[in-house]
């Protein structure tokens, strides 16, 4: 029989992790990502692990654990890894060349970082999807703004900004989805109470996004863009039919097509177009003149697939933004992914993670306080658990009757874990959500943290109304009345007078 751990037993994993990832940071700064993080969250792993044994649990049990918590990131691996076949299928294609070639002539640099942010939050809203948005028309934002002589870390935040807005408020989202059916709250009503949080937030991200834009002076001269141009035009055939494979993935997304499918056909048809558009370009790709044109022709494509693009037009920047893509360029990722994910099933397997969560809701004494806790435990457990899922769901079962309890309505939980857990995950270099949107963009994690505007602001917005009582929502009798029972059997002293006290308020 395993026991409780005891208070040492717990802090001392913790601070061995924030300890390890933070000098990983330090002396590894960006590159921290490539492998020095990956060490860290294994050692970490490996003292959890030590405690969990002295504690009674079996090895076999842990080692189920992190079988289990592997297997919930399997998803998102894959989806990763067809990300970088589509990313290398599209350049080789002329899909992402074609989209800066435009981008470069319609995008004015005075409103391209605000007009980036837009243009991500409709399609992410459209279709419901953060990282469908990120490797699609996210990919050929980034090189636009290359192209621009513009601030790529800049640029990146504002994609992030933008989609993981309509990530929040599409009615598609999966995350919009699991927010209200973990705490019990209806959909659209959780989005319209999202609105109060999100629209501000949104708002005052656009403004400072404009104000960069306008204070910005681009070095690229009339003359540079120009060669660029010419440049994209002689390597790759440019044209508007280029553009149907964004516009097949998109259609795939918002017909709720599964996404590891959307991103296979997008990867399929960059392919295609490759060999109907592109074939001078694939066969000089490929360099293999002993074989035969139409095996030289496959050879590229499949180089695409495996290993990226790799372009050598002899302008440094071009090349540099056109040679990604490729499976191998995710497997660094896959690393990080897989190392975070062993760490907090660890962490959740042996109660580290539930004792440090009934620990903060003892300084939990306001509806402010409540709030703040429950934002500061998703940002906690995105940290640990390296999944957003994880941390909807964790701190959504721990925080439901505590609303309850307080006479709140769960509206405001599943609120408060869409402001903080959703919109956070992509700012952590291990977390699923951050290390996909590195490896998509190609800007590390801490690079373009700063400059995510709205994931930044949103959080503080969300613990500005906890404490000012602003659009909290008391319990309705309907609700009270399902939870009734849970809440007599978890809390039978003082239920009653909590559920009416929030009644009136």
């Amino acid at each position: 029989m395993s026991r409780p751990l005891a208070a040492w037993e717990i802090a001392f994993p913790t601070l061995t992790l924030f300890t390890l990832l933070g000098l990983s940071v330090y002396l590894f700064g960006d590159s921290s990502s490539q492998g020095a993080n990956q060490i860290a969250l294994s050692l970490s792993a490996a003292v959890a692990a030590l405690m969990g044994l002295r504690a009674g649990i079996s090895w076999k049990e842990l080692e189920a654990a992190i079988f289990k918590g592997i297997t919930v990131a399997l998803g998102a691996i894959l989806i990763l890894l067809l990300v970088g076949m589509l990313i290398g299928s599209w350049i080789l294609a002329g899909t992402v060349p074609t989209m800066i070639y435009y981008g470069l002539q319609i995008m004015d640099p005075s409103w391209f970082y605000a007009a980036a942010c837009l243009v991500c939050a409709l399609v992410s809203v459209s279709i419901g999807s953060s990282w469908t948005t990120a490797g699609t028309i996210g990919i050929g934002l980034i090189g636009t703004a290359a192209g621009l002589g513009l601030s790529v870390e800049i640029t990146a935040g504002a994609i992030i900004s933008g989609a993981y807005f309509g990530d929040k408020m599409s009615p598609l989202s999966d995350t919009t989805n699991l927010a209200p059916a973990v705490v019990g709250a209806d959909l659209f009503a959780h989005i319209r109470h999202m609105v109060w949080t999100t629209t501000p937030s949104i708002l005052i991200a656009l403004i400072i996004f404009l104000v960069l834009g306008l204070n910005v002076e681009a070095p690229e001269s009339d003359a540079q863009m120009q060669a660029m141009l010419s440049l994209l035009d002689n390597n790759f055939n440019v044209n508007l039919w280029l553009l149907l494979p964004l516009g097949l993935v998109f259609f795939l997304a918002y017909k709720k097509v599964p996404a590891m499918v959307s991103i296979f056909l997008g990867a399929m048809t960059g392919g295609v177009f490759a060999l109907i558009f592109q074939a001078e370009a694939v066969a000089k790709f490929a360099n293999s003149p002993d074989l035969s044109p139409a095996l030289a022709l496959f050879k590229g494509v499949w180089i695409a697939f495996s290993d990226g693009y790799s372009a050598n037009t002899g302008h440094e920047q071009i090349d540099s933004l056109l040679s990604r893509g490729g499976m191998s360029s995710m497997l660094t990722t896959v690393w990080l992914i897989m190392t975070a994910m062993v760490m907090g099933a660890v962490i959740e397997r042996v109660g580290i993670l539930e004792a440090l969560i009934k620990a903060i809701l003892r300084f939990a004494k306001s509806t402010g306080g409540l709030v703040v806790s429950t934002i500061l435990t998703c940002i906690g457990t995105n940290i640990v658990t390296a999944d957003q899922y994880i941390a909807i769901v964790l701190p959504g079962r721990m925080f439901r009757l505590e609303f309850a309890k307080r006479g709140l309505s769960p509206l405001n939980l599943s609120r408060t874990l869409e402001d903080s857990a959703t919109i956070t995950s992509p700012l952590i270099p291990w977390n699923t959500c951050g290390a996909y949107m590195a490896g998509t963009l190609g800007v590390a994690t801490l690079a373009y943290l700063p400059y995510c505007f709205f994931n930044l602001i949103n959080p503080l917005v969300s613990a500005i109304y906890g404490y000012s009582q602003f659009k909290i929502i008391p319990i309705t009798p309907e609700e009270r009345a399902e939870l009734q029972e849970e809440l007599q059997q978890h809390f039978p002293d003082d239920v009653d007078h909590h559920l009416t006290e929030g009644a009136r308020s």
